[in-house]
């Protein structure tokens, strides 16, 4: 059994978003009739088809096939040289397989995009606003961050300076505000700021921020301090002008107590005795009720049968169970298994609710439900905390992704971390960055996609530059349905 075959050409190149064509050639060289059938293998197959997928061949007869390739432009269709190959499988002989292989190389874009993490930062002496770079092309990229500001009202502290990063991946980069005046008194003012991403050769990408500006003591402490002081001069000047001429009349009072008593009795005469009738009699005195002890009175039947309450008749609710959360879980890891970092995570899915709480790369979720996820609630035991923040639907999206509607949420070791919403109406979520502090070696995530499979497993090291990993994909039409996360 014997096949030739070629490759039109051998070496082709795509870009993300278009596609090419190449031809395969293959000529039967046995003496039977065959029929074969061709199949695309290697990390390019997804983009491929190759028509018509089966070809019927005489003795000595050549046919040939068209294999188009469609990569998408997004960081999965990897810049530079990629091998692919195609599997060709005789009917009559299914053991005599040939591979011819093949080479296409794509060619690289970039898009970079940033955004301020809050947009308005607040403070009296300084703010720390973050900017999330994400690289979206699918070539490296290395780029530097610089602040500026009208009236140069501000001083800027950014750390790093200077970022590299992996095609789909994002950093932040950490900035300190601080304002070149302090306000003492008054309103808050708007310090409005621009943070320019400045790649080699590209215009550079400037995201706009607020820093409000607050004063050193609150306006309404100034007004409470004026107030008070202008009472307290009020108060002053008026006990001066009417203050109160106060006399001792001791005086006048002793004299006159002096003229009005009783000449002294002689020593031979005797004061008459008044008749014992005439001394009045001390009043009655009045007897109150003795009090019970448990405060009511006693006395002609008041009370009676006091001491037997309702209370003992009254049955006591049951008590409803507490809601096992990831926090629940991780801490129940940390206490059995205190030596290893753990992760414990849900999902909410809508019109289902809250998944059950899975750890350590367990699933959580359901596979394959249709049903699209809103929330995720994360706990970390080991790591020294944990931050995220939602992707979610973006109906007016213009580019076919989604957008972060709230700031990222943080919290500490063996505490509950939430991003989405579980409200009715909630948009659904496409994924999530997450990121560990660097008490952690790695943080390893997949994650099953709607009308998909699960994506490959990914782990980034946190590092100090506050490199996170994303959970997930930005197509504003898909949304995850599981995930697995590890530390």
């Amino acid at each position: 059994m014997s096949l030739w075959t070629s490759l039109e050409p051998a070496s082709a190149t795509v870009d993300p978003g278009g596609s090419t064509t190449v031809r395969l050639r293959l000529r039967n060289t046995s003496d039977v009739v065959d029929e074969y059938r061709f199949e695309a293998v290697g990390a390019l197959a997804p983009w491929a088809v190759v028509e018509p997928q089966t070809l019927r061949l005489y003795p000595g007869t050549t046919g040939s096939v068209e294999l188009t390739f469609s990569p998408p432009r997004t960081p999965d269709a990897t810049a530079g040289p990629n091998p692919y190959a195609v599997r060709i499988t005789p009917t009559e002989h299914p053991e005599a397989v040939t591979v011819p292989e093949g080479n296409l190389t794509i060619t690289p874009f970039t898009e970079v995009r940033a955004e301020l993490v809050p947009p308005t930062v607040k403070g009296r002496f300084r703010g720390r606003p973050r900017l999330a770079v994400d690289n979206l092309g699918n070539t490296k990229v290395t780029a530097s961050v610089s602040g500026s500001d009208n009236g140069d009202q501000l001083s800027y502290d950014i750390r790093p300076s200077s970022v590299q990063i992996e095609p789909g991946r994002a950093v932040f980069v950490g900035t300190t505000l601080k304002p070149r005046k302090i306000i003492w008194f008054g309103s808050a003012e708007q310090r409005p700021y621009t943070l320019a991403v400045q790649r080699s050769g590209a215009t550079p990408l400037n995201v706009e921020g607020t820093y409000l500006q607050r004063g050193f003591l609150p306006r309404w402490l100034a007004t409470f301090f004026g107030v008070f002081l202008a009472l307290g001069i009020t108060f002053i000047m008026l006990w001066i002008a009417y203050k109160p001429n106060v006399a001792s009349g001791a005086t006048e009072k002793t004299a006159e107590a002096g003229s009005t008593l009783a000449p002294a009795a002689s020593p031979t005469s005797q004061a008459p005795k008044a008749p014992a009738d005439d001394v009045p009699a001390p009043p009655a005195a009045t007897t109150s009720p003795q009090a019970g002890d448990d405060g009511t009175a006693k006395g002609d039947g008041a009370g009676a049968g006091g001491g037997s309450g309702g209370g003992g008749s009254e049955k006591k609710k049951e008590e409803k169970a507490p809601e096992r959360t990831a926090a629940t879980a991780v801490q129940q890891l940390a206490a059995t298994d205190p030596s290893r970092q753990h992760i414990c995570y849900r999902i909410y899915t809508a019109g289902r609710g809250w998944s059950e709480v899975a750890c350590d790369g367990g699933t959580a979720g359901t596979v394959g439900s249709g049903k699209p996820t809103t929330a995720v609630n994360v706990a970390v035991s080991g790591t020294k905390g944990t931050s995220m923040a939602a992707f979610v639907h973006n109906p007016a999206s213009t580019d076919g992704t989604g957008y972060f509607p709230d700031p990222w949420a943080g919290a500490d070791d063996g505490v509950d971390n939430y991003v989405g919403s579980t409200k009715k109406d909630a948009p659904h979520m496409l994924g999530f960055p997450i990121n560990v502090d660097k008490g952690a070696e790695t943080l390893c995530q997949t994650s099953y996609i709607h009308d998909g499979a699960w994506l490959g497993m990914a782990c980034d090291n946190p590092g100090d530059a506050l490199t996170l990993t994303y959970v997930g994909t930005h197509d504003n039409n898909l949304w995850i349905e599981a995930i697995r996360l590890t530390v």
